[in-house]
């Protein structure tokens, strides 16, 4: 028995059969399905997909035989790898002198013919074979059954780099992961850390003001006392929507069932808007199956807004629900004063607040919004109402959920 020689490049070669992470994994459907294929085509009992590491072939996919691996000193597959870019095929192990007294001819599995395609990476490195085995000698393979062995063999390399590619995306994933977790963690240090001095300052002036508020001298100062005041309410509004944001934007999503009127009616309620503005529900007395939460925070900022910028003496909010194909759309309209056009593609940038000075708008509603929609594969757009009265016009379209 002849032992095949160690490649020139293995050191390399062991490192790219070690970036795959394959090795001693379970079986996997898509490479027995390739070994299966393999035997039919060849017309051979035995098929394997068999990766050469430095003490054995190890197999990922073994079609005819039990075995999962041998030592590498035994394996025809270690006379392949030596050559990437050709077929190693051996008509009768018995007669041939590197193999006639290996024990894998000798005894079970009675190697006597084999075919082996190498497993070579995009950069030349031969990782193992896809081979096909028989226990009687054979000439040789047709030229079909060659072309389909090699490749049969670039389908394994593909399943290879698509595993290599998703261990990265995984990876990546962890990593973003546990970004957002230090994320959420340090928002909520600093938004309990800002909240304790704000609402002490908040405090503070409004105690000095109702000491000093019936000296007339005093106007002036009852004046900054009341800006210093304001600010604080602003600063504090600014620290929980953020908080909001991070948690909206962070959590996962939980599916579940929930009526879209009783949804809707459990806000207003939680926002105390009731009497404070009109919405029509009847047509959304509907069940869906979607994020329970996700909705609820889109609606309260929608809802909140349009109480807290409206202009008029009631706050009315116009609501059409549709269901198209497997899309869920919204349509949302109020009587407020609007939006200007030139700042339609600017709503939705976290803190843009269209250049207003009345500290009532954090500029972080609508980005949480388009935040939610987004995390839900959805999107939505802000557009003049179609009946050109004033007022805004969003429509938001959300992909069904199968319950």
């Amino acid at each position: 028995m002849q032992t095949a020689s160690i490649p020139k490049n293995e050191e390399e070669r062991i490192q790219r059969l070690k970036s795959y992470s394959i090795l001693d994994t379970l079986p996997e459907e898509d490479y027995d399905n390739i070994t299966k294929i393999a035997a039919e085509i060849c017309n051979t009992p035995i098929a394997l997909v068999s990766l050469v590491d430095p003490e054995r072939q190890w197999f990922k996919s073994a079609y005819g035989i039990d075995a999962t691996e041998t030592p590498r000193e035994y394996a025809f597959c270690s006379h392949t790898i030596l050559d990437p870019d050709e077929l190693f095929i051996v008509p009768d192990a018995t007669k041939d002198i590197r193999f006639r007294d290996n024990p894998l001819t000798l005894s079970e599995p009675n190697v006597v013919f084999y075919a082996g395609a190498p497993l070579k990476t995009k950069d030349g490195f031969a990782l193992g074979t896809l081979c096909v085995i028989d226990s009687e000698p054979r000439m040789s393979l047709t030229e079909g059954q060659k072309e389909s062995l090699k490749a049969l063999s670039q389908q394994v390399m593909s399943l290879l780099e698509l595993r290599k590619q998703n261990l990265k995306l995984q990876e990546a994933n962890n990593e973003i992961s546990r970004l957002n977790n230090e994320l959420n963690q340090f928002t909520h240090r600093l938004t309990h850390d800002l909240k304790t001095p704000v609402r002490g300052i908040n405090s503070l002036a409004l105690f000095i003001k109702e000491d000093i508020k019936d000296s007339k001298e005093n106007l002036k100062t009852i004046e900054f006392l009341d800006l210093i005041s304001s600010r604080a309410t602003y600063m504090e509004s600014m620290i929980n929507q953020l908080l909001l944001y991070s948690k909206v934007t962070n959590t996962d999503v939980y599916l579940e069932k929930f009526n879209l009127k009783i949804l809707l009616n459990d806000v207003i309620k939680n926002c105390d808007l009731q009497n404070k503005l009109t919405v029509n529900l009847e047509e959304l007395d509907e069940e869906i199956y979607h994020s329970k939460i996700c909705f609820i925070q889109i609606f309260q900022n929608l809802l909140t807004n349009s109480y807290k910028f409206n202009d008029k003496e009631m706050c009315e909010v116009f609501l059409s629900y549709n269901k198209k194909d497997n899309i869920l759309e919204f349509v949302y309209e109020d009587n407020g004063p609007g939006i200007p056009e030139k700042y339609y593609n600017k709503v939705f940038l976290m803190f843009e607040t269209l250049g207003e000075t009345n500290f009532k708008n954090t500029g972080i509603g609508l980005a949480t919004i388009k935040s939610i929609i987004t995390r839900l594969n959805g999107t939505i757009n802000l557009s003049k109402r179609k009946d050109n009265k004033q007022g805004v016009r969003f429509t938001f379209s959300i992909p069904k959920m199968n319950s």
